[in-house]
């Protein structure tokens, strides 16, 4: 199946001629994204475009079955549109079969999961090296880079230590180095405090920002957080399938449900 079902050009692919203009990491364009079940054809994703920049800190909310993770799929190289147009850090994602696909997602995304995703039996540096086996990089190298990345997230002490012998927290600053350790254009973070306790998913969140500060790192956080989405750059509203960026959604999202005569503004918080 082709994603692109019309000859229109993508942002990205454009010439920038501003050298202050920052980098496109990210661009989709009238993505959509249908299922059929039986006789029906359910359309999820409705026509959605977004540009995402080199440095962005971004979180996209909606409330459930909005298509949040539909959404994620594809942008992680999990799933593919219907139609429309993907291009992700210069290429051209839909001219891809599953084994290029599956390469680039392992040299471009790296991703971080509520349930942190651990291999139970491995140790910390063993987690966070298997990226980069994957890629073929010798396993002395790789043990190197994973030890640098485990003491750039604060776990350079509990190197040998098993998920089993880690807390919430340091599980996952242990999936942070994983997904950073190849360094790729984009970390996608699908709920990284929904597991935590507040205190502990404030230390992750607080990471996450120095990280984007300091390095320049890209990130996109899939949340129905409201502090967590607050502290971004830029807000995103997922909603019957199509994307709205504005802070009027934001504040929304403090409202209380409906009352009883229905003059109450519905939360903007996955159910």
């Amino acid at each position: 199946m082709s994603w692109c079902s019309r000859d229109v050009p993508m942002m990205s692919e454009t010439v920038n001629t501003d050298q202050n203009m920052p980098k496109s990491i990210l661009s989709l364009s009238d993505i959509r994204r249908s299922f059929q079940i039986g006789p029906t054809n359910t359309e999820i994703l409705k026509g959605v475009d977004l540009e995402v920049y080199e440095g962005d800190l971004l979180s996209i909310m909606g409330p459930s079955g909005s298509g949040k993770t539909t959404l994620m799929n594809i942008i992680g190289l999990l799933d593919q549109p219907s139609s429309g147009y993907y291009v992700l850090d210069g290429d051209k994602v839909s001219n891809l079969n599953d084994n290029a696909l599956s390469s680039l997602r392992n040299k471009q995304i790296g991703f971080v999961f509520q349930a942190f995703h651990l291999l139970t039996r491995s140790s910390a540096v063993e987690n966070v090296c298997m990226p980069l086996l994957y890629r073929g990089v010798r396993r002395k190298a790789a043990v190197r880079s994973a030890e640098e990345m485990l003491d750039k997230v604060g776990m350079g002490e509990r190197l040998r230590h098993r998920p089993n012998q880690l807390s919430g927290g340091q599980k996952q600053r242990v999936a942070i180095a994983r997904a950073l350790v190849g360094s790729p254009s984009l970390l996608l973070a699908d709920e990284p405090t929904g597991a935590l306790d507040p205190n502990t998913a404030k230390e992750v969140m607080s990471l996450l920002l120095r990280l984007n500060d300091e390095q320049k790192l890209t990130v996109m956080i899939i949340t129905h957080d409201v502090n967590i989405a607050r502290q971004c750059k830029r807000q995103v509203f997922i909603r019957d399938g199509t994307l709205i960026e504005s802070s009027e959604y934001m504040n929304a999202a403090h409202s209380e449900t409906a009352d009883r005569n229905g003059h109450a503004t519905a939360a903007i918080v996955e159910g």
